[in-house]
């Protein structure tokens, strides 16, 4: 079991921040995850930031992610010596371990012995400082093709398997520690601990990251940087703009104006709920602006999901200048004018990821609220959760006072139901959408399964049919994929094993229900492979 206290949202300014160099691991997200549910702050940086860079950072620690190459193939991910003997306290996990290991002196080669997924792991040396108060075998998570088979001077081997000599390391005098197996994946029984000892114990931070620092962090930059400005914040109804909405409100107070744009691309009866419960849980300006047949026209003739989430991103900047200008329009009888300068955003941490920022990986997609922005944006940006998770998130939203229905909303994309349709987006298409995913919706609820599930998008295939029969006749309907995922951050996710009952009741409704429908399917592909959201 872990030692670690409930995950909390961070202090952004905490100076305990360890950086997760990226060396292209597909869970160097997760490394950063697992380090905040320790209480202690994380950030992402690429392995090609100079290493003077990640120094000048004055970073608590540095942990050193796993990746694909091989250490002694040509072009592979390399770092300077110097990050080593800068008595900075560094962990390197598979790869990083075995960059460490030929950086200083050891040996790495490839002498067959891989090993992939589940492994046992004998600690030689229980009392070392990683691996105290773990059992001498537990199970671990390995993905290698290469091995140490030499630590360095002055390291202690601490743990080998069957076929790796030395699949881990310490060097206390120097804080420099590493393993072979992958301690942020939950097979890896004795992960986390392993993790929280190479934090507290080895790097000697203290775990203080909490909810109420960030909120007090936040609300005095937030007051800094408007200053007696206005603001505008783009409200979706979703957890993350509601969060940000509330934190900026708590902030400037009136200064706040949200915007509230019914692009006609939500979910069934969602306007009405986001008018009725968060003006009601804060008592937040609210302007509704009705622009459903603006974006329409927009998405006309539009069926490539980048060009979509473009189109919708650039509509909302649009309406929200018009909003701003009938907004300073109102309150200039009322206090004066006053330039409304800055828009607020629910921009996400894997928001950032998957655009492409912050970790120097490949843009996965573009958010509408990161990629998707227009060149020509005339606010400045106010995204107070920029450095959170989802969950962490959440946790700011229970203790600004937000209610359950809420803060534990299931999330929403921003460009809505835009991207849930695969293929040219009309009203027709909409509104068949709308129905079957209030179905799904519904029965979820009915059979108690919202907390069981992170996420459940319903995907209209409007570019596909199959041929069916209803009513004794032969249709050619419209598949409906059920999309069923969980997830602590988003940043991976697996399909959720719901009961077949449920998804018998869900599949016949809709079929019965839903006009042009005449399939479901359920998709069952993990993140990665796959995104949670289809476009």
């Amino acid at each position: 079991m872990s030692s670690a206290s409930p995950a909390a949202a961070p202090d952004v300014t905490n100076p305990d921040v360890v950086l997760v160099v990226d060396f292209g691991a597909q869970y160097a997200q997760l490394i950063a995850r697992r380090v905040r549910e320790a209480r202690v702050y994380s950030e992402i940086v690429p392995s090609t930031m100079p290493v003077q860079e990640m120094l000048a950072r004055k970073p608590a620690a540095i942990i050193l992610s796993g990746g694909p190459s091989s250490v002694y193939a040509e072009g592979a991910p390399r770092l300077d010596r110097a990050l080593f003997e800068a008595g900075v306290p560094v962990f390197g996990m598979c790869y990083g371990f075995q960059l460490m290991a030929q950086t200083l002196g050891g040996t790495v080669d490839n002498s067959g012995a891989r090993e992939y997924g589940r492994t046992d792991l004998h600690v030689s040396k229980s009392g070392s400082t990683l691996f105290e108060g773990t059992p001498a075998e537990q199970q671990v998570w390995m993905s290698h093709g290469d091995a140490c088979s030499a630590a360095p001077e002055g390291f202690t081997v601490t743990a080998s398997t069957g076929v790796v000599p030395v699949a881990a390391f310490e060097n206390d005098e120097k804080k420099l520690y590493g393993v072979q197996h992958h301690p942020e994946v939950m097979h890896s029984t004795y992960g986390q601990q392993v993790l929280e000892h190479f934090l507290y114990r080895g790097a000697g931070i203290e775990p203080t990251w909490t909810t109420g620092n960030v909120i007090e962090e936040q609300v005095a930059a937030i007051r800094e940087q408007v200053g007696d400005k206005r603001a505008i914040c783009g409200l979706s109804g979703g957890v993350d703009s509601a969060v940000a909405a509330a934190l900026v409100q708590k902030a400037i107070g009136s200064q706040l104006t949200c915007v509230y744009v019914d692009h006609g691309l939500m979910r069934k009866g969602e306007t009405e709920q986001v008018e009725k419960d968060f003006v009601a849980a804060t008592g937040v300006s609210l302007k509704v602006v009705d622009a459903e047949q603006r974006f329409l026209d927009a998405l006309a003739g539009v069926s490539d999901p980048e060009e979509k989430r473009k189109i919708i991103g650039r509509e909302f900047i649009r309406v929200f200048e018009q909003a701003q200008a009938e907004i300073v329009a109102e309150a200039a009888g009322e206090h004066g004018e006053q330039p409304v300068q800055f828009l607020v955003q629910g921009t996400l941490y894997p928001d950032v990821v998957e655009s492409g920022g912050g970790t120097g990986t490949a843009n996965i997609k573009s958010h509408h609220n990161v990629g998707g922005l227009p060149e020509d944006l005339e606010f400045e940006l106010i995204e107070p959760l920029r450095k959170l998770f989802k969950d962490e998130v959440r946790m700011v939203g229970q203790e600004l006072g937000l209610p359950e229905e809420i803060v534990q909303r299931q999330p929403f994309p921003g460009p809505g139901l835009g991207i849930r349709i695969v293929g040219e987006v009309t009203k027709e298409r909409l509104d068949l959408l709308r129905e079957a995913d209030a179905i799904a919706r519904e029965e979820l609820t009915a059979a108690g399964l919202d907390r069981d599930i992170w996420q459940c998008p319903v995907v209209l295939l409007a570019d596909v049919r199959s041929v069916g029969v209803q009513g004794d006749g032969r249709t050619y309907g419209h598949p409906i994929v059920l999309r069923p995922v969980s997830s602590e951050d988003a940043m991976t996710a697996d399909w959720t094993r719901m009961p077949y009952d449920v998804l018998a009741k869900i599949s016949t409704r809709i079929t019965n229900e839903v006009a042009d429908v005449n399939r479901v399917v359920l998709d069952v592909t993990s993140k990665p492979p796959g995104t949670i959201e289809w476009e």
